[in-house]
């Protein structure tokens, strides 16, 4: 059974199945799902409301429409903001709370996802892009930078050398370069994204809940701290993942289904 979606929201869709597996629609197919302050304060209070169940295994983050993902930011708004509001890093900030959502994030992808829908999808754990997608950072061609996290994601996804590429020509890249390149995970036809990100998030949600959790608040600080902090991080969610009981319950569960085989 799958909730309902949420109409709290004025520019979402939200739901979640049973599984534990919520999918997020960015929901202004009119304007290519373009981000606003609006979709901005309805997304945190999204990753809010999520958190909050308690019950969240991964989290799918698509647009409405079919034409875009997320086009970028709304640029009526973008244009007439000042010197304050980068350093307030609206957005920014949000793609951070995004990065740091506790359960595995992916972005499924259709059409465009430049400026800040490419660093949207870029702060999310993994991306599985329609055939149609194409991404890119061309905020230099309206005289600003990617800052919203672009230059400093997407060096991590695709190398420094690519990086200053893309970001200093603004080119958009189509989905078979985004994979080849490590935009994207995957590359599914247009009609089979939601469905191929749903298996993906299937099987990270068949894991233990806690492991998974660990796992990606190990991967996020490797990149963010000295290697001896980043050990001493990664040994500690260990040793609490050792005393757990659904740790028990999985490695019986393997040694009797592997006792039986050998009987067998």
């Amino acid at each position: 059974m799958t909730d309902s979606p949420d109409t709290k929201y004025e520019t979402l869709l939200v739901e979640c199945d049973d599984a534990g597996i919520a999918l997020v629609t960015l929901n202004r197919p009119e304007v290519r799902n373009a981000l606003n302050r609006a979709m901005v304060d309805d997304l945190r209070r999204a990753l809010g409301d999520l958190d909050a169940r308690g019950d969240v295994r991964a989290l799918l983050i698509t647009g409405a429409g079919g034409k875009a993902f997320l086009s970028g930011a709304d640029i009526a708004e973008l244009r007439d903001r000042k010197s304050a509001d980068a350093l307030a890093r609206i957005n920014a900030s949000l793609f951070r709370e995004i990065e740091d959502f506790p359960a595995p994030t992916i972005a499924a992808i259709c059409g465009y996802a430049l400026g800040g829908g490419c660093e949207l999808a870029m702060a999310c754990d993994l991306r599985v892009a329609g055939a149609s997608a194409k991404l890119g950072q061309p905020e230099v061609a309206l005289g600003i930078i990617p800052a919203a996290g672009g230059t400093y994601r997407m060096p991590k996804l695709v190398g420094l050398g690519k990086a200053r590429e893309l970001i200093f020509t603004g080119r958009i890249v189509d989905a078979a370069e985004a994979e080849r390149i490590g935009l994207v995970n995957q590359v599914v036809p247009d009609d089979d994204v939601i469905d191929a990100a749903r298996a993906l998030a299937a099987e990270i949600a068949k894991n233990s809940a806690l492991a998974v959790r660990f796992a990606k608040v190990s991967l996020n600080a490797a990149s963010d701290m000295p290697t001896d902090v980043a050990i001493r991080l990664e040994s500690s969610a260990q040793a609490v993942l050792f005393e757990d009981d659904e740790k028990y319950r999985r490695m019986t569960a393997f040694l009797e289904k592997r006792k039986k085989r050998s009987e067998g």
